[in-house]
């Protein structure tokens, strides 16, 4: 899978995790140099506090658009730090 945003990948694996329609990626597949930190949380009963950055290429940024659960609860213990897209980042097949 590839994750790509203003026609730059930003994250590619095989090895994603797919939750609730949407590929987790595991962190060392993930380009960081694309991401910036967000003060944005939401909460899922299930898999916890989800942690978002904003997603930035070549200047244009998608606020939020990748999102991932430093610490999630012990039913989603398999995507901690993995990282998944949505807003204007596609998610494709490889």
């Amino acid at each position: 899978m590839k994750a790509i945003y203003n026609g730059t990948i930003i994250a590619e694996s095989d090895e994603t995790i797919v939750i609730e329609n949407n590929h987790y990626f595991p962190p060392d597949a993930v380009h960081h140099d694309f991401l910036k930190a967000s003060d944005h949380r939401t909460t899922c009963p299930w898999k916890g506090e989800a942690h978002y950055y904003d997603v930035i290429v070549d200047g244009k940024e998608s606020r939020n658009a990748a999102w991932t659960y430093p610490q999630p609860k012990d039913a989603a213990a398999g995507i901690k730090g993995y990282i998944a897209f949505w807003r204007r980042v596609e998610v494709t097949e490889s």
